[in-house]
């Protein structure tokens, strides 16, 4: 059990507004109050951070790899927590390692790592399948001959490696996974997020009544909006209770694209930010590999041979800080989308995303430039 202690001199944004001359109370793994720092308790003993801003820690809900590993490479325990070690680095203090399309022998070892990193590997909430049941029309960087049809069986498995993990993200295409086993997963637990697909308007709006509520990485690997054909990105901002994930990263979707769809989507869904990040995130190299492809680095661009995007280079607080200084967006804007809106895309309810009283006490401390100078994750620096 840890002791009380006070956290002073820095702003503390709580995920609603941005308090100066505040102290942030720690109480063990959770977040006690928030008070003026000049009224602190006695007894309570404190630590000034030196200036900066106090947030909640980043929520990243696609998260392939960091720090030289890749989930596909071989899904560990040891290597998930090689990865959340080096996206710490970055602020993001909980995500969902996400395995792409793989075997089902890769895939069932990716079910077990998480189970066996839940709870044990700081960071690492739940698990992101990113297919198999995916359109090859759409596949992106994915392997084609591995996407197929979910079945019966299929749901049934994902809904019992959701009631092992306790958190499973799943992405489909609408016309690999019919309404009916939408419906099957999302009742047994399993978020279902629409993604890889051609499908159009009206097929993805019948695929969100059953039960979908993401999309994943808008405008990227899904039919494109159109003045007559809205296309799943239509749908998505069309449909109030959807929320969906953007890769700012500058190379995935123009910026004039991602403020269109800000302004946008309809309510109360939200964009919310993830990287889709690769190994490739807090070690140096310009190339690695994929299934068996090369993979080239550019900065934080990464792509195949052929030009294909694979996945980012971007780190959340690289995200963040292109959110502010390209979109034109408040920092305490883009501090929910990296936050609150993927907390609540997941449905948490345990205040995560914020700094309100019992709120898990996962934070982040930047400085001025929005680059990450600490991170804390249940209270522990």
């Amino acid at each position: 059990m840890m002791a009380p202690i006070a956290l002073t001199g820095a702003d503390v944004f709580d995920g609603e507004r941005t308090i100066r001359g505040a102290a942030l109370l720690l109480d063990g793994e959770r977040v006690g109050d928030i008070v003026a720092a000049a009224e602190l308790p006695a007894g309570i003993p404190a630590e000034d951070l030196g200036g900066g801003l106090l947030a909640p820690g980043f929520l990243d809900l696609q998260v392939n790899g960091g720090g030289g590993y890749l989930v596909n490479d071989g899904p560990t325990a040891r290597g998930l927590a090689t990865m959340a070690a080096a996206h710490r680095r970055f602020g993001t203090t909980a995500m969902l390692p996400t395995l792409i399309t793989d075997t089902e022998t890769v895939t069932g070892a990716a079910i077990e790592a998480v189970a066996a990193a839940v709870g044990r590997v700081p960071g690492v909430i739940g698990l992101h399948l990113e297919g198999p049941h995916l359109a090859p029309s759409r596949r992106g960087a994915h392997r084609a001959e591995l996407m197929r049809p979910m079945t019966e069986a299929d749901a049934d498995r994902l809904v019992a490696a959701r009631e092992r993990i306790g958190l499973l993200l799943v992405t489909v295409a609408a016309e690999q996974a019919p309404p009916a086993l939408i419906r099957r997963l999302a009742d047994g637990g399993v978020i279902v997020s629409l993604g890889h697909t051609d499908a159009d308007y009206d097929t993805a709006m019948r695929a969100f009544d059953a039960g979908a509520r993401m999309a994943t990485h808008l405008f990227n690997a899904m039919s494109p909006l159109g003045h007559r054909a809205p296309g799943l990105v239509g749908a998505a901002l069309d449909a109030g209770h959807v929320h969906a994930g953007i890769i700012a990263d500058g190379h995935h979707v123009h910026p004039a694209a991602l403020g269109v769809a800000l302004r946008g989507k309809r309510r109360p869904g939200r964009l919310f930010l993830v990287t889709d990040a690769m190994s490739t995130v807090g070690v140096p190299g310009d190339r690695f590999d994929l299934g068996g492809r090369t993979v080239r680095r550019d900065g934080t661009r990464l792509t195949l041979e052929d030009g294909t995007l694979a996945g980012s280079g971007i780190d959340m607080a690289a995200s963040l800080a292109w959110t502010v200084d390209t979109l034109g967006l408040p920092v305490e804007e883009a501090l929910r989308m990296a936050s609150a809106y993927p907390a609540e895309a997941l449905g948490l309810k345990d205040g995560r995303g914020s700094l309100v009283p019992g709120a898990p006490a996962d934070l982040v401390l930047l400085g001025p430039d929005l680059k990450v100078r600490r991170t804390w994750i249940a209270g522990r620096p």
